[in-house]
């Protein structure tokens, strides 16, 4: 194989993976232990782990989950003496393409204890069951959300974030059950994501003009889709090329070399199968006109200005198209913005979390 084309191929595969406290009034009183807290940057990528729970689909796949429970501590001030606790408000973190549930790293270590969460893996990504391809949607990652809800957080109030492919899935949903907001759902983060208008060949080719790449993604997604075995082989054969691929397609600046290995791993252990499967969905998505029902909650939209594959106009859109929102704007980051601007994302996800759980404590 020609040196080129070993350099095209790897960086096919590195744009297609890229595309990638306590109760309700508890958390305000430990609030000054949240915000502005430093992250343990020693921690090592990809150890922080809980017991899994496993969430089966309403279409039988199994779905991995780990739950962070809030430190054991006193009842939160104003509960009545002999009065139960209100339930906690409970944070679900929902992934994006090709990730898992590891690449909330910074964010997990900042709120183990303090705040209730919740990660899993999306159908046929990490540790979960595979999915067909007549269920690798969209939509059915919302209804899988769904499940992870009602078998997770059964009685408490929940703020849902999602990053990138996991944005969208939080979309779905709002437009699926638009009952649940503002009854269940009582916040919302939407990072480096969007509602629809993704040329989803962008994600496949982004260093080709617009004007080629639509043809020729689909043509190389059917194409390799009945190849995917050997585009795995070539993939893992490339790292050095994939790790170029994945530091300039998934961040905005200069990060340390840890961060794109541990990008880059997340998006080697994903079969090239799995992202033909769901490569179709991103075209179809148009659900602009259902993200209006937000607004009745806090919500935090957050995107790198540098961000490669769903760029910053996505994130002003939805900030537009939704009443009330926030919209946090990092400059010269990319697309991985929750690691390499981690310590903005989590100010702004302290202050949702803060604001969401003070909502919630007035029902």
């Amino acid at each position: 194989m020609s040196g080129s084309r070993r350099w095209l191929l790897g960086a096919i595969g590195g744009a297609l993976g890229v595309a990638a406290a306590g109760t309700a009034v508890g958390l305000l009183r430990k609030q000054h232990h949240t915000v502005g807290r430093a992250v343990d940057l020693e921690i090592p990528f990809g150890s922080l782990h809980s017991a899994p729970v496993t969430v089966v689909a309403d279409d039988g796949v199994p779905l991995h989950v780990e739950i962070d429970e809030v430190e054991p501590g006193e009842e939160p001030p104003g509960t009545p003496r002999g009065k139960k606790a209100p339930a906690p408000v409970t944070v679900i973190f929902v992934h994006g393409y090709c990730l898992n549930l590891d690449c909330w790293h910074f964010q997990r270590a900042a709120y183990r204890g303090l705040v209730r969460s919740v990660y899993y893996d999306q159908r046929s990504h990490g540790r979960s069951g595979r999915s067909d391809r007549e269920h690798a949607t969209i939509d059915q990652l919302a209804r899988d959300l769904h499940q992870v809800i009602e078998q997770t957080a059964p009685d408490g109030p929940v703020v849902l974030v999602g990053h990138s492919m996991g944005g969208m899935t939080i979309v779905a949903f709002a437009e699926l059950y638009p009952e649940l907001i503002g009854t269940k759902v009582v916040g919302v983060a939407l990072i480096s994501t969007t509602a629809g208008g993704l040329d989803p060949s962008r994600i496949l080719l982004p260093m080709l003009p617009a004007r080629v790449t639509g043809s020729v993604a689909h043509r190389a997604i059917a194409t390799l889709h009945r190849r995917h075995s050997t585009v795995d082989t070539v993939r893992r054969a490339g790292r050095a090329v994939a790790n170029a691929a994945t530091r300039r397609l998934a961040f905005g600046g200069d990060v340390p070399d840890s961060y794109v290995r541990f990008v880059d791993d997340m998006l080697s252990q994903t079969p090239f199968e799995v992202v033909a499967d769901f490569f179709p969905s991103f075209g179809d998505l148009d659900k602009f006109d259902f993200v209006e029902v937000l607004g009745s909650i806090p919500v935090s939209v957050i995107c790198g200005t540098a961000d490669k594959l769903t760029s910053i106009g996505h994130s002003r859109k939805l900030h537009a198209r939704i009443p009330g929102s926030q919209l946090l704007e990092c400059e010269g980051a990319g697309h991985m913005v929750p690691l390499e601007r981690h310590d903005q994302v989590n100010a702004e996800l302290d202050q949702l979390i803060t604001a969401a759980t003070a909502r919630a404590s007035r029902r």
